[in-house]
């Protein structure tokens, strides 16, 4: 809030991206209640494990990236344009997700790189 009490709300996404680029992180993770970035919103089982850049905004432009999943994407986008290596959407309903991404190949949902 202001000084007057005005209230703000600020995307805890975008804040999180803006100081993985300002700390210089290798990674940036954001979890969310989905799987990551789906082929077809529809369709839980399409998910996009690796995508870069380009990728991903040939999918917002085509409509399959929409709603919530925009600032989440524009938000990664940004971070790596700073200098972050990769960003990740991972799925936090999955047991030991954060652990999956960073400890497996497999990951635990997308990831978005440079």
């Amino acid at each position: 809030a202001d000084k007057t009490g005005q209230s703000y709300n600020i995307n805890a996404d975008t804040a999180a991206g803006e100081l993985a680029a300002a700390l210089g992180a290798e990674k940036l993770i954001l979890l969310t209640d989905v799987a990551g970035i789906l082929e077809d919103r529809n369709d839980p089982g399409s998910l996009v494990k690796q995508i870069d850049i380009k990728g991903v905004k040939k999918m917002t432009d085509d409509g399959k990236v929409a709603g919530g999943m925009i600032p989440k994407v524009n938000c990664c986008v940004r971070s790596l344009a700073q200098g972050v290596t990769t960003a990740s959407i991972i799925d936090g309903r999955l047991q030991h997700s954060l652990l999956l991404e960073i400890l497996t190949d497999e990951g635990a949902g997308t990831m978005i790189t440079g």
